[in-house]
């Protein structure tokens, strides 16, 4: 199997508290006090205290067509993006013509030419790298992306695969959209991106061991999380019908994947789990008889960036190489579909 030779997690500049968020949003969404009321309350009890955003707050006043809010995704991913997987190759002590596999996945823009093209030239990786972007994965992406990466070195054992993730939630806003949905996701969803360099086993480089991955789809349960697309663009689609799948599927789910390796949950030392929200992290710890302290890295990741899709367990990986993690590992994330990714890893 491939190992994970670095991490590295990245932030636009701006940077606000979450008050500052809603002061600034509530009256875009709705202009009747008693709903903006209840936004607030949302925003408030969302255990977030501050969020990166793609913009400085005061431009979104302005934000005009889906086809703008889309530019400027194109524009800000890729310049993250670099910023992302240059800070990764160097972590590696790699070069960008070092790189054979690109995956980009994203849920929160469109390009094509994809975010990844875009940086063939600018970064100077070889004129036959391979590239597969991917949209649509969502929260699950980062773990989605590592576990696919991880598929295409298997057979690659001597090259060098990287995994490239940029969500630019706020440029998703949706003014005049009322719905508790849209509520919900104002509140808790940041901006962020992150590069995850994996190396093949007949590579020097060292890292952590990826054991082995898991996908899982949950029947009935497309119209749980999501978008809609209409004509401003991304319209969330975001019931508490997430909490509901964990409840009922995860324990077996995660039991199943670990008693193949001869496991349980109780041999497990370190919990990369993706800080879908305070009821997701509740619900996690829940189905798996765990403590909150469990969790702590991603109750803290969620405080300080709040809910960055498919970026937001890359992060927490990084937050938990950087505390010194040891012994077996799962990482693990939800998304559209609804599906589940998981990743069982051995930390040095």
């Amino acid at each position: 199997m491939s190992r994970i030779a670095a991490v590295a997690p990245v932030l636009p500049d701006n940077v606000s508290t979450q008050a500052e968020i809603t002061a600034e949003l509530a009256p875009l969404i709705s202009a009747v006090p008693s709903k903006r009321a209840v936004l607030e309350r949302m925003h408030a009890a969302s255990g977030i205290g501050t969020r990166h955003t793609a913009l400085p707050l005061e431009q979104y006043r302005t934000l005009g067509s889906f086809r703008e809010s889309n530019d400027l995704f194109i524009a800000c991913a890729t310049d993250l993006a670099e910023r992302a997987l240059r800070e990764a190759l160097t972590a590696a002590g790699l070069e960008p013509p070092d790189v054979d596999f690109v995956m980009f996945t994203s849920v929160t823009g469109i390009s094509a030419p994809s975010v990844d093209a875009l940086l063939v030239q600018r970064l100077g990786l070889r004129s036959d790298v391979k590239r597969l972007p991917s949209f649509g994965l969502g929260c699950v992406g980062g773990a989605a992306g590592i576990a696919r990466v991880n598929d295409y070195l298997a057979g690659h054992p001597g090259e060098v695969g990287v995994l490239l993730s940029v969500e630019l939630c706020s440029l998703t806003l949706q003014r005049d959209d009322e719905t508790i949905a849209n509520f919900v996701a104002t509140g808790l969803f940041g901006d962020g991106a992150a590069a995850v360099v994996l190396v093949g086993d007949d590579r020097p480089e060292p890292g952590i061991r990826v054991v082995d991955t898991r996908s899982s789809f949950y029947p009935d349960s497309t119209g749980v999380i999501g978008w809609n697309v209409g004509g401003t663009g991304f319209e969330i689609v975001l019931t508490a019908g997430v909490a509901d799948v964990i409840d009922r599927h995860f324990s077996t789910e995660v039991a199943a994947f670990l008693g193949d390796k001869g496991l349980a949950v109780d041999d497990i030392s370190t919990w990369v789990a993706h800080p879908g929200g305070p009821r997701v992290l509740e619900a996690f710890a829940r189905s798996l008889d765990l403590e909150p302290g469990d969790f702590a890295l991603s109750w803290a990741s969620l405080d300080r960036v709040g809910n960055l899709s498919s970026s937001s367990v890359l992060h927490v990986l990084a937050d938990t190489i950087e505390a010194g993690a040891r012994g077996p590992g799962l990482l693990f994330a939800l998304g559209p579909g609804v599906s589940a990714e998981f990743v069982l890893l051995e930390f040095p």
